[in-house]
């Protein structure tokens, strides 16, 4: 969550350097995400963005399809851009009420998108939202729709409408044993093919006097207050207390949810993740950001996507 613009170049710039594919970044309420990446690409920094996610209450669809499409056009390469529902609070605060049917909300939502970006009129008068219009045509690389997925029935919907499936903080064997079968299920009911998944996964790498579960805490402490992500890791199995969430984060360290210690331990993590079903592993550091600065933030991401690269090479150098 940059404060200034120039704080977030580092990270394009790792991203053009090293075996990184993408630059992630989550919703924030400091400087509006989709701002953020306009000014790196304005910047110079031309490489695939996403969002992972922006919350629906905050911009209309009409919006979202414009920001997105901007996006593409700046960067120079296709953009993904992931939507959520956020906590009830927050949309009953933003909304004056919550929605009845977050399901519902989603895929009018996401419908509204789709069809903005594809160049359609759309007139649609939805219980949560409407649209009565198009974008004005421009060629741009394309947009892909992505959701954020928790839970099983979110999950099928996914299946359904979405272009990527994006989780945060599910366990591999529960992506693999529940969102899964979940996905597949939502898209042969559309008959279509299943969304990819994209896993944004919490990174604390070994340094001296480092406390891995501070590190965790910091990243995950407002996400273990959410009574969503509460039913999500109790249904995977991982007891959240909401009363010591100092062991709720060692039990997501114990789990292998997040990717903690030497470089082969995280590595090791990573690739529990893919052997799950992820299509794309996000390293997200923000509880080393919070705790120790972007300094340590940088390192920890340096240091695995080189170790990815030097692990991909040797691969290429047996065959």
């Amino acid at each position: 969550m940059p404060t200034e613009g120039k704080q977030i170049l580092p990270f394009t710039n790792l991203v053009q350097e090293s075996s990184a594919e993408r630059l992630w970044t989550g919703q924030s309420l400091l400087l509006e995400p989709h701002t953020a990446l306009a000014y790196a690409a304005g910047a110079g920094s031309r490489v695939p963005l996403g969002t992972s996610v922006t919350l629906l209450p905050l911009r209309h669809p009409f919006q979202a399809a414009l920001q997105a499409r901007s996006l593409a056009a700046l960067s120079g390469h296709p953009f993904i851009a992931g939507l959520g529902t956020g906590p009830q609070p927050f949309v009953q605060a933003l909304r004056g009420s919550s929605y009845a049917s977050p399901l519902g909300a989603v895929r009018e939502y996401t419908t509204i998108v789709r069809r903005l970006l594809a160049g359609e009129t759309v007139d649609l008068a939805g219980d949560y939202y409407g649209m009565h219009g198009a974008l004005p045509p421009l060629d741009t690389p394309p947009v892909q729709l992505g959701l954020g997925v928790l839970r099983p029935r979110m999950a099928e919907l996914a299946g359904e409408i979405s272009d990527v499936a994006i989780t945060w903080m599910t366990p591999p064997s529960y992506l693999a044993q529940v969102l899964l079968p979940a996905l597949a299920r939502g898209a042969d009911r559309a008959q279509r093919p299943r969304p990819r998944v994209t896993a944004v996964v919490h990174v604390s790498l070994d340094a001296p006097r480092r406390d891995h579960t501070r590190v965790i805490l910091a990243a995950t402490h407002a996400h273990l207050r959410a009574p969503h992500y509460q039913a999500m890791l109790n249904l995977a199995g991982i007891d959240v207390d909401p009363h010591d969430l100092l062991a709720t984060a060692t039990r997501l360290i114990d789990s292998g949810t997040v990717a903690v210690g030497s470089i082969d331990d995280i590595l090791r993590t990573v690739r529990a993740y893919y052997a799950a079903g992820a299509d794309e592993v996000v390293l997200n550091t923000i509880g080393l950001q919070t705790v120790n600065g972007s300094a340590a933030s940088l390192t920890a991401l340096d240091a695995v996507t080189q170790a990815v690269r030097a692990e991909a090479a040797a691969v290429e150098s047996r065959r």
